[in-house]
């Protein structure tokens, strides 16, 4: 079994070190994405899980087709026939995706570390532990950056070293997305904007002066004249 505390670390040590390969498809999706935002943050709402992690599940399994379940990728208007099997049929996209989050494994509704490590490895979870157990960093997360090379799941069980995934990692697309949404941030357990800028201090006056004060230098001043 995978030790999730373990994984957490190196995936938290990954996104520190990583460096994009293909940035410019990074920047091109993430500005589709982060234009999305209004649509995935009623999801969030329902659900806790941050409105970032949800768009990037969106693209690695459906291309951001909204007509496809969030889960699988199949479409949510009739009953699904790939993991997770026989969700659905929803009213909207919407409904699926709650279903999706709240409903099937890994359960994302129901986790509550979104820092780096924590939310990385959740979205490694979603599509499985396989590379974890090869001791491989998951191209779901990495693929399109330099914490990935080759090696992929080309179906459910099959593995083939020399396979290379040509979709973006979700670590990548949140890295370009917060480049254009600086509100978007790993925190223990919720997403936070950037604090308010500094204000600046109001000019110095000296302090009134008591009336005591005003009738000691009227004494000195009337002495000064004698």
């Amino acid at each position: 079994m995978t030790d999730l505390t373990a994984l957490a670390r190196a995936n938290k040590g990954r996104w520190e070190k990583m460096r994009f390969v293909r940035g410019n498809e990074f920047s091109t999706v993430a500005r589709r994405l982060v234009a999305s935002k209004a649509r995935y943050l009623p999801v969030s709402s329902q659900t806790g899980v941050p409105w970032f992690i949800i768009a990037v599940i969106h693209e690695r399994e459906a291309g951001q087709d909204w007509a496809a379940s969030l889960a699988q990728g199949d479409p949510w208007d009739r009953r699904s026939v790939h993991v997770p099997k026989g969700r659905g049929p929803f009213a909207n996209w919407r409904e699926a995706a709650v279903d999706a989050l709240v409903n099937c494994a890994p359960y994302a509704a129901r986790w509550k570390d979104w820092s780096a490590g924590g939310a990385l490895t959740l979205l490694e979870q979603y599509n499985g532990l396989g590379y974890s157990a090869r001791g491989l960093p998951s191209p779901y997360l990495w693929s399109g950056t330099d914490q990935y090379v080759r090696g992929k799941y080309v179906r459910d069980g099959v593995f083939d070293a020399n396979a290379i995934d040509q979709q973006l990692g979700c670590a990548g697309l949140i890295r370009a997305m917060m480049q254009l949404d600086p509100t978007i941030a790993f925190t223990g357990g919720r997403v936070i904007p950037p604090p308010d800028p500094p204000q600046p201090e109001p000019p110095s006056t000296p302090p009134p002066r008591s009336a005591l004060a005003a009738f000691l230098c009227a004494i000195q001043r009337l002495f000064k004249r004698r």
